[in-house]
């Protein structure tokens, strides 16, 4: 092995190589459980720039780490090896002209999220992904953990709205995949096999994004429901009513609402009645003379005459939509702000999500007593943050959170579900893969990854174990 960083300091100048205390910001994850010291962070400007990192650390035999935003929970942007490189697409920052006719857009991979929103809405236009980092989170990041947001259920997650991929591979070469069409089947789907990979099979560049109109208008509840049984169900009945007009159905819990109405006094509660369950519902569309409200206001009195529907409201301004949908949002916020807790990212069918819930708090209640849990997530797709607080007067967990963590990915994947709805696995979820993936399939993403990165040396440490 070889030291790099002449090369690098020469291949990208010294805005683009830094080290020592300049690379500090870059060095932990976003929950400060991973991350050692890497030889330092490169900051490529270009894609040229990138593979020539890439090639160069190649050569070196030294570990190539690409870095979004780093808002990831799984430690999978971070080194955890002292001969690496974090490779950071924060310069990368460029957004093209979208094609309204085609509805697409390309970017460069560390466009921030936020940043994409903000420049499509003169052009009536948007890029239906939207989660609580997205004022940090970068398109490669997004694209790296196959990002799923609160739009999921309608138009997909990431692999459904990449188009086509430029993509850095290890060896330095660079594959240009960016086509503007929805429809190639000129062999294998790369540019999917891409979203997901987590920077273990090569570092995207740049992407072709499918863009929809933004709504001309929307109608928003929010609602009290008698139990998380009723909330599936009237979900269930949502889907069918209001069929593609329906982005959004949010759930969350009373110990989720409390937490963030006790830390946030900026949040407002304007419903008369306090429930168990809430329920967040959004339908949008296009044209001005789909009647939405008379949808939704049907389907509310359909829910109160089943009795699952205790109490709601529509939202009478774009303020008060904004009002309902922040109690949602910072529902992490106010968990964060109560001290120490456990996150899981779990999937399950949408019709398991209340008995998951209900056996999940029985597991939980086995294994510390009093422990509160904050379910909240995307009824849609049957994405829940199944997040934990100590019981009350605790200050921890007593040791106890790999017990959690295992449990309830085992309770996941009974129901047909995934313990990594969102995340991925990163380094953090690498054992509980193999305890809860067959040996088959944990064969064939490592086949793959031989494959592809035959040296090992993009992203060691992630997704399988080297």
């Amino acid at each position: 092995m070889t030291d790099p960083t002449v090369a690098l300091r020469e291949i990208l100048g010294p805005k683009g190589w830094l080290s020592g205390d300049d690379a500090q910001p870059y060095r932990r994850d976003w929950l400060n459980r991973y991350g050692v010291e890497p030889l330092g962070v490169a900051r490529p400007a270009n894609t040229a720039e990138v593979a020539a990192v890439v090639k160069a650390c190649r050569e070196a035999g030294v570990a190539v780490i690409p870095q979004g935003g780093n808002t990831g929970l799984c430690g999978g942007a971070v080194a955890d090896q002292p001969n690496a490189v974090i490779v950071s697409l924060s310069r990368m920052t460029a957004i093209g002209e979208p094609d309204p006719e085609s509805g697409s857009i390309a970017v460069e991979a560390g466009v921030v999220l936020a940043a994409l929103h903000e420049a499509l809405d003169p052009h009536g236009l948007m890029f239906p992904m939207h989660l609580g980092a997205e004022g940090s989170a970068r398109i490669g990041g997004l694209i790296g953990t196959n990002a799923g947001g609160s739009q999921a259920f309608r138009y997909g997650m990431m692999q459904d709205l990449v188009l086509g991929l430029e993509v850095v591979t290890p060896d330095g070469s660079v594959w240009d995949g960016l086509r503007a069409v929805q429809k190639d089947n000129a062999g294998y789907q790369l540019r999917k096999l891409y979203c997901g990979a987590e920077g273990t099979l090569g570092v995207v560049t740049r992407a072709v994004l499918r863009l929809y109109p933004t709504p001309k208008q929307q109608a928003s509840a929010l609602l009290v429901m008698s139990d998380f049984a009723a909330a599936v169900s009237f979900g269930a009945y949502l889907r069918g009513e209001a069929g593609e007009f329906l982005a959004g159905l949010e759930f969350f819990s009373e110990v989720g609402l409390a937490l963030a109405l006790k830390h946030l006094p900026d949040l407002a509660y304007q419903l008369e009645t306090r429930g168990d369950v809430y329920l967040l519902v959004e339908l949008a569309s296009g044209s001005p003379r789909v009647p939405l409200d008379e949808i939704l206001n049907s389907a509310l009195e359909w829910g109160m005459e089943q009795g699952s529907v205790v109490d709601g409201a529509l939202a009478s301004s774009g303020t008060q939509r904004a009002q309902f949908w922040r109690l949602r949002e910072e529902q992490p916020e106010g968990q964060r702000l109560e001290g120490e807790q456990l996150k899981h990212d779990i999937s399950v069918p949408p019709g398991a999500i209340a008995r998951f819930i209900e056996a999940g708090a029985k597991i939980c209640d086995d294994i510390l007593p009093g422990v509160r849990i904050n379910p909240f997530g995307h009824l849609g797709d049957g994405n829940i943050h199944y997040n934990l607080s100590p019981p009350e007067g605790r200050a921890d967990f007593d040791g106890k959170a790999g017990q959690f963590a295992e449990a309830l990915a085992s309770l996941a994947t009974e129901m047909g579900g995934s313990f990594a709805a969102e995340h991925g696995l990163g380094r953090a979820k690498i054992a509980m893969a193999e305890r809860n993936r067959s040996i088959v399939e944990r064969e064939l993403i490592a086949r793959l990854k031989d494959a592809f990165d035959p040296q090992g040396t993009m992203n060691p440490g992630v997704l399988v174990r080297t």
